[in-house]
């Protein structure tokens, strides 16, 4: 089933049916909205409607979703995605003198991050399509989801990872069967040659943010968060604050969408304020924030958390409208607050990957600064697991001692 919707350019404002274009805006090459029939949604469905769906996955938002539901796939971990817990955490809250701290989690997804969410709908839009092979540029997570969605519904991964690329995330690729190659070069360079690729061969391209619809599966994120929010705030709480880490920017420009969507609808009443945060060492949409100006100036990306590590970020503008619209802003932070975080975290339960830890590290970088008031109601978003990368979390907790097999060693230790 096709669902009507139109692609508008967001620089532009440039406006494409569906069958006009694929990609980004012919006229500025802006990342493309999907906007969907809001007028025909309202009119067939109301909050609750989706509200008392018994589906537990992103599919249970399917009537504000532009693809069709892959039938086929019904049994596969394609619809297990999304539905991600979130859990309270009383005892950070109070070190940190939050009335309310809640962490929704995503490493609780198929493939262990947020990035299933794009590659689940992705491989929908391309089973709908008739595209068999797809192909994307990732630093691992994006690609995992990718190579792990692909492989549900028999379809064929491409994926281009720069070299550097943590060793966990690339073999998951491999045990996926996607057909993996390592750039030598960064990030950015896979981006490139995906999308070189993907002209040369016929290939349907998944590129965050160059596809417009990663940004159609992130936003059932903030569906989920619109919907845990009902169940959870008061009525006349203070909005909800949602911290996010931003590489690329698609996750937290994603989240964004999902709350428009809803407030479009007129589902949502109180837009949540959403913060970025950005390592130190890749923070070019933050120093545009901080700059007050849409104009994104490349970095030279060093930071420790790949999964951020980005030199000039591919939905940069929608990132930092995310912040802007929403009275949020930018927090920069350094790699030793990510280290700080990934054990403080862990400590409570979550064993995030650095650039989920990244989200937290903001959180306290926020209070430090007196961004974040006792009484703000809290959501982090953690992106991904910390199994993605255990050399970096070695790093944030040091190695277990080795100790002769003797009660005198143990209480030495005690």
């Amino acid at each position: 089933m096709n669902k009507p919707f139109t692609y508008q350019c967001s620089i532009c404002g440039k406006k494409y049916a569906p069958n006009e274009i694929t990609y980004t805006c012919y006229h500025d090459g802006g990342n493309l909205d999907v906007l969907l029939d809001y007028a025909a949604i309202q009119e067939r469905y109301q909050p609750d409607d989706i509200t008392s769906r018994a589906e537990t996955s992103l599919w249970r938002y399917l009537p504000l979703i532009p693809v069709a539901a892959p039938a086929d796939a019904e049994h596969t971990p394609l619809y297990a995605v999304g539905w991600t817990p979130t859990y309270e955490l009383p005892t950070l809250a109070k070190k940190h003198g939050l009335h309310n701290l809640w962490l929704k989690d995503e490493s609780a997804n198929p493939t262990a991050s947020f990035k299933d969410r794009a590659s689940a709908i992705l491989v929908a839009r391309a089973k709908q399509i008739g595209a068999d092979t797809i192909v994307t540029a990732s630093t691992g997570n994006a690609g995992a989801a990718l190579a792990g969605m692909a492989a549900a519904v028999g379809h064929k991964a491409v994926i281009f990872a720069p070299k550097t690329a943590p060793v966990a995330k690339i073999t998951q690729l491999l045990v996926f069967g996607a057909q993996v190659m390592l750039v030598d070069g960064n990030y950015d360079d896979a981006v490139k040659l995906a999308v070189s690729a993907a002209n040369e061969f016929g290939w349907y391209c998944r590129n965050t943010g160059y596809n417009p619809f990663t940004l159609e599966g992130k936003k059932t994120a903030g569906f989920e968060i619109w919907e845990w929010a009902l169940k959870t705030l008061p009525a006349h709480s203070k909005a909800l604050t949602v911290f996010v880490s931003v590489g690329d920017g698609n996750i937290i420009s994603g989240v964004h969408k999902g709350f428009k969507d809803l407030v479009k609808l007129g589902w949502m009443q109180q837009m949540p304020r959403i913060i970025g945060v950005q390592a130190e060492g890749s923070a070019a949409i933050a120093n545009a924030f901080n700059a007050k100006t849409e104009e994104i100036t490349p970095v030279h990306a060093t930071t420790m958390a790949d999964s951020i590590s980005v030199d000039m970020p591919s939905d940069g503008i929608r990132a930092l409208r995310a912040a802007t619209e929403t009275g949020g802003r930018y927090v920069i932070v350094k790699d030793e607050q990510i280290y700080a975080a990934i054990a403080e975290l862990g400590r409570v339960g979550i064993f995030a990957e650095p650039a989920g830890a990244t989200a937290y590290a903001g959180l306290v970088e926020a209070i430090a600064q007196g961004s974040v008031a006792a009484d703000d109601p809290v959501l982090v978003l953690n992106t991904g697991s910390g199994l993605k990368d255990v050399k970096a979390a070695m790093k944030s907790v040091g190695e277990a001692p080795i100790i002769a097999p003797t009660l005198e060693a143990v209480k030495e230790k005690l």
